[in-house]
């Protein structure tokens, strides 16, 4: 049964994941990876770098905290560890220093010789599920660890969100055209101050539960 809490879960991981993943942030970069190529090479590209990242995403999402058992690393710190990491990405993402970055990997990428195929690299990995996403959707089903209903809400919402990623590339060539840089920038700003006020949510609920325990 849907109640409150999980529709608010919901909405807190979509705000999460697509601040993460940054659907829109990506548009720009996918269609500087794939200029010059055909719709076919296009689509191909895009269905592969979302399935590939969505697969990691998964992943760490369903057996993210068994591997951490083994390393020995307690919720508490992978909390306080994620949250700093999400703050320092909130941070780029204010300061334009994000999507600078990207652009200089995707540049980077075209001069080598393997620039044909970008579904794993740079698009699957790191841009789609890079460490800030891991670190979220490890987070995310953590904190409802025994809760079945939440975490199934948790993975659709991922599913949402990379749907929108593939739905944003297959229509790139025509958004191209309506989304210019100023509003790219003013998005990723405003995503970014809320992006930071999660992650110090993280930080504070890692020790009140190291605390805790």
């Amino acid at each position: 049964m849907i109640t409150p809490a999980v529709l608010d879960l919901a909405l807190t991981a979509f705000v999460s994941l697509f601040v993460i993943i940054d659907p829109l942030g990506l548009l720009p970069i996918f269609i500087g990876l794939t200029q010059g190529t055909d719709a076919a090479h296009k689509r191909k590209m895009a269905v592969k770098g979302v399935l590939i990242g969505g697969t990691i995403l998964v992943f760490f999402a369903l057996l993210g905290d068994r591997f951490l058992d083994l390393l020995g690393v307690g919720l508490p710190a992978f909390r306080i560890a994620g949250g700093v990491m999400l703050f320092l990405i909130a941070l780029e993402m204010v300061f334009d220093k994000r999507s600078k970055r990207r652009e200089n990997n995707a540049e980077e990428l075209k001069g080598s010789q393997s620039h044909e195929d970008v579904s794993v690299f740079p698009l699957a990995i790191p841009l789609i599920s890079g460490p800030g996403a891991i670190a979220t959707v490890m987070l995310l089903m953590s904190a409802n660890k025994n809760d079945i209903v939440s975490q199934a809400a948790i993975l659709s919402v991922l599913a949402g969100v990379l749907l929108l990623c593939l739905i944003l590339f297959f229509a790139a060539d025509k958004l191209e055209k309506f989304i210019g840089d100023t509003i790219t920038h003013i998005i990723s700003r405003v995503l970014g101050i809320v992006l930071a006020a999660l992650a110090i949510q993280y930080i504070l609920d890692g020790i009140k539960r190291g605390l805790l325990n």
